[in-house]
């Protein structure tokens, strides 16, 4: 055994020559790869994690709120469907509207202006109405009428001969009373300049006859 082997190393570790041997510990490269792969995952860990709660707080809200709304629109519809399909069917009961020549109408002056009247009755005449009785109101209406006009007749003629009444002039008031005769009452009150333009009248006349459907508010949401 030389000199220069150290106690304990003989055998396939004597050494020879005049040199000790330089004893090392392993390499620490391998310990920073795995520190910086360690490091690396718990990076994309935390970034996937931030992005699931943004997710949950932002996205799953949008969705849930979605979800309620389209469940509020189907509810909606289903209310509104039976509705217009009420609706339909009540206009189909609605009593057919008499033509002008078949109401007869009472022509009565309420204001201390004379001629309104005989006036109002030969206009409504040229339009095609019959005219009943013409001259100055009762007591009970004489210089009471504070609107335009007034319009009177049976429960019957509310929603047939006082409406076509109606559209020959604006702002009339109308109202039943206890009569069993079919003829209507025009009351002509101190407001009453003149009867509606007769072609204002004839539109009036026929969106009455013809009426077009009301349209459902419809939720934008939806």
């Amino acid at each position: 055994m030389s000199m220069l082997t150290p106690p304990g190393m003989g055998g396939k570790y004597r050494i020879t020559g005049d040199k000790y041997p330089r004893m090392r510990r392993p390499s620490g490269r391998r310990r920073i790869v795995l520190a910086v792969i360690a490091s690396v995952a718990a990076v994309g860990l935390i970034g996937w994690g931030t992005l699931q709660l943004i997710d949950v707080f932002t996205g799953g809200t949008k969705a849930s709120a979605a979800g309620h709304a389209s469940q509020d629109c189907d509810r909606k519809q289903a209310v509104d469907a039976p509705r217009t399909t009420s609706e339909q069917k009540q206009k189909q009961k609605q009593k057919p509207l008499p033509e002008p020549k078949q109401i007869t109408v009472n022509v009565y002056n309420a204001t201390p202006r004379g001629g309104l009247a005989k006036n109002t009755a030969d206009e409504l005449k040229k339009r095609g109405f019959t005219i009943g009785k013409v001259g100055n109101a009762t007591k009970a209406y004489d210089k009471k009428v504070k609107g335009t006009a007034l319009l009177l007749g049976a429960k019957s003629a509310a929603d047939t001969a006082i409406p076509v009444l109606g559209t020959q002039l604006t702002g009339a008031e109308h109202r039943s009373d206890a009569r069993k005769s079919g003829e209507v009452d025009l009351v002509i009150g101190t407001r009453f300049k003149n009867l509606a333009k007769k072609e204002d009248a004839d539109k009036a006349l026929a969106a009455l006859a013809k009426p077009e459907p009301t349209p459902i508010a419809s939720d934008k949401n939806c």
